[in-house]
């Protein structure tokens, strides 16, 4: 199953398969998301999802049951 996942604020569209990882998916889509440990622990690929969830990239991947999933990067000064 597709999902159009929308990053902002970069305003960019792609389609993406159902268990696909984020980090992939935005890597494919020119998007970067900053990352450091890639094991979660270090949140320096926190991302927010549009329902308001803050998730890190580099352990998730595109969920089902979504037609759309909206990804809002926002830079974090202290990385």
């Amino acid at each position: 199953m597709s999902v159009k996942v929308h990053f902002l604020p970069d305003d960019v569209k792609v389609d993406a398969e159902v268990g696909e990882p984020l980090l992939d998916v935005a890597d494919r889509a020119g998007v970067l998301i900053p990352t450091g440990c890639l094991m979660g622990s270090c949140h320096a690929c926190t991302v927010e999802v549009k329902d308001g969830d803050i998730i890190r990239a580099c352990i998730s991947s595109v969920p089902a049951g979504k037609e759309q999933l909206t990804i809002n990067i926002f830079s974090d000064p202290t990385w």
